[in-house]
């Protein structure tokens, strides 16, 4: 509901918003021409937009900026983050301080050049990659509807508001976005779209022609059209949205720069340098005669005011958490924290008791469906995205679906939309309460890529769930023979990839996904069977060093070592025998996570690697990556280019990924 003391102060363009809206302004112009750069066409083109938006509707409190039920903002044009600075400023945010603002742009400081996520600060995601905002706020929405749907409204009811620009919606994942959005029917969902019709390289009719608005309404979104300058035109398109059960556009029509006499609604308000004699301009034009960063106290008084009028909200939403039964109360608090139920582990411990005891053989990314069905049971938070893969990966079982009639399902069928699922699942995971899963083909998560890099960024625990991972898969050919993908998944900064060989790893390596919390992980699996490489029983997570040895030289000290990940391992196993009978020592390594092993003690490692002069490689993929284990003249059994398609069998022995090819390379190495 909205606050009555701003219902009286709603007038249109009234003189204390306009000077609210002004204070975004002139704190947005002095930062950037302190800092020497930034972005101004977005602060000052939204101003207006953003006061409606926080003095009149936005539910927030920012003495507890992580209040689970707060409204979440994102802004998904990153590059305007002046907005978002002065906004969280003026609204009482502690850790956005005026010197914080002060500090713009510089090292260290909370305000970075794009928004860095934060939620103490109330930055809810990193964002900067059009597109990726209006990605996470469709996650957002999910995830709220979700969660609605299990705990009920009156302790989850809140709205995800995301600031647009022209770039989000050109992005081919803004259109990913508006159909799915419209499809759910997400009606707590709101874009305020800064509608000024101008890019980085001029007018916005240099490259698009479409009515962009009619975009959303065909894809049933409530769409409204106003003044984005004023500020009671906005207020009631906000109110109008939230009594319609669709996901909402208010196209602001803006003049970028608003406010800048030598800038306004010109190329160059996107981002042209600042100068002081812009900002006193700018201060004669639209009489502001306060000094640079100096917001006067009844101005401030009115957004402090606004700020803390939720706190009574906060308040009665904390008492009815308390309320809640003892159960639903700790089970909802549990999820709040993030904190795994005591079940789960159980699970997985189970899964793999059973799996040793039935030699358990299966596809790769069944086992990993296996798994997750058994999770369903107790992981209720879990929710698995999937773009249009259900049959194949088949990690529906146990789960039903979400959409607009059914917001408990915990399955969402994205169609074919990899762009956003990842943005997604990073909005889900943003918001919390939500353990996401973003399930596809390996050879497409190069659609996901700048979700994946984000989720790295900001820290979250994504589960990016992939099949089909090598020539593995046959007959469909090189285009889904994904052989350069784990070198790049592996080059990411504060990003797991695991490879699992079997029903074993695949359990020990879900365990470890589950478990970590501060960033995303790939779990890589193969499409055709994985035959049990582990037989022995074993309490420990042996995937949880990275790489451990497999089976140790017998016959003699050891002379060889194959390194090996996922469905080779099994390849290398069978080498081993041949070289064994042969009398060459030989260890087989699996190497499930190298992240992972790479934190290990060098002494670990280098018991592991064994002697430098006989370690091979070994994996269906490219050798970029594994020369810091082999070295330059280590042996590689894999992939020199692209795959072909054919009989998986046949592709192995084609391309020389066999036993016997493992052997003939090992003969060569005890040569060298």
């Amino acid at each position: 509901m909205r606050l009555p003391f701003l219902l009286e102060a709603s007038s249109p363009m009234s003189h204390r918003l306009q000077a609210a809206a002004h204070a975004i302004r002139f704190l947005s112009i002095d930062a950037i021409v302190k800092a020497t750069e930034g972005h101004q066409g977005v602060p000052l083109g939204m101003a207006e937009i953003a006061t409606a938006l926080y003095l009149n509707h936005l539910r927030h409190n920012p003495a507890d900026p992580t209040w689970f039920d707060r409204d979440r903002v994102v802004l998904s044009n990153g590059h305007g983050s002046m907005l978002l600075y002065s906004l969280l400023y003026l609204s009482g945010y502690a850790g956005l301080s005026l010197e914080q603002i002060q500090s713009f742009r510089e090292l260290g400081s909370h305000c970075a050049g794009h928004p860095e996520r934060d939620p103490r600060l109330g930055i809810e995601v990193t964002t900067g990659p059009l597109g990726q905002g209006i990605g996470n706020a469709l996650g957002m929405a999910v995830a709220e509807a979700f969660l609605r749907a299990r705990f009920g409204e009156d302790v989850v009811n809140h709205r995800t508001y995301a600031f647009v620009g022209d770039g989000c919606l050109q992005e081919g994942i803004g259109q990913e976005m508006i159909a799915l959005a419209g499809h759910l029917r997400l009606g707590h969902l709101t874009l305020l779209w800064d509608d000024n019709a101008i890019t980085d390289d001029g007018s916005t009719s240099l490259s698009i022609s479409e009515d962009v608005a009619e975009r959303f309404r065909v894809a049933q979104w409530h769409v409204q059209r106003v003044d984005g300058h004023d500020i009671d035109a906005v207020d009631r398109a906000l109110s109008a949205a939230r009594q319609d059960p669709r996901p909402s556009l208010i196209a602001c029509r803006t003049t970028i720069a608003k406010g800048l006499a030598r800038l306004q609604g010109q190329r160059g308000g996107h981002s042209a340098r600042l100068f002081e004699a812009d900002a006193a301009q700018a201060r004669q034009d639209l009489g502001w005669p306060h000094p640079a960063f100096v917001i006067p106290d009844e101005v401030l008084h009115t957004w402090r005011s606004a700020g803390a009028g939720h706190a009574a909200h906060h308040a009665a939403w904390q008492q009815r958490v308390s309320a809640l039964p003892a159960q639903t109360r700790q089970e909802f608090e549990r999820i709040l924290n993030g904190e795994l139920p005591a079940d789960c582990l159980h699970e997985l411990t189970s899964f793999k008791t059973s799996a040793l005891k039935e030699g358990k053989a299966n596809g790769g990314i069944l086992l990993s469906a296996e798994i997750n069905e058994r999770l369903s049971r107790v992981l209720p938070e879990r929710m698995v995205l999937c773009a249009d893969l259900e049959a194949p990966t088949s990690h529906k079982r146990g789960l039903e679906a979400f959409d607009a009639d059914h917001p408990a399902g915990a399955y969402v069928h994205c169609g074919v939309r990899e762009h956003v699922m990842g943005a997604m699942a990073n909005g889900m995971a943003a918001h919390g309460g939500i353990v996401p899963l973003a399930v596809t083909y390996l050879s497409f998560s190069d659609y996901e890529r700048p979700a994946i890099r984000m989720a790295a960024m900001m820290g979250l625990p994504v589960k990016f769930v992939y099949s089909h991972d090598s020539i593995g898969i046959g007959k469909n050919g090189p285009t889904h023979q994904p052989v350069e993908i784990l070198a790049a998944l592996r080059a990411l900064p504060n990003h797991w990839t695991m490879r699992p060989a079997d029903a074993v790893e695949a359990s020990e390596c879900w365990a470890l996904a589950l478990a970590h919390p501060q960033g995303p992980v790939s779990l890589v699996f193969a499409r055709q069977e994985l035959p049990l490489v582990r037989h022995q029983a074993d309490d420990r997570n042996l995937c949880a060093q990275g790489a451990y040895v497999l089976h140790e030289a017998v016959c003699s000290p050891r002379r060889i070592t194959l390194l090996a990940t996922g469905s080779e391992v099994l390849l290398a196993v069978k080498a081993r025998d041949l070289l064994e009978a042969q009398g060459i020592g030989t260890a087989v390594v699996s190497m499930p996570c190298w992240e992972l092993f790479n934190q290990q003690p060098s002494a670990y490692r280098e018991a592991v690697l064994g002697p430098r002069t006989g370690r091979i490689g070994v994996e269906a993929a490219l050798r970029f990556g594994w020369d810091q284990y082999l070295g330059l003249d280590g042996g590689f059994i894999g992939m020199t280019g692209f795959g072909a398609s054919g009989p998986a069998d046949q592709l192995y022995a084609h391309f020389g990924i066999t036993p016997e090819a493992i052997v003939a390379q090992a003969h060569r190495q005890l040569r060298v």
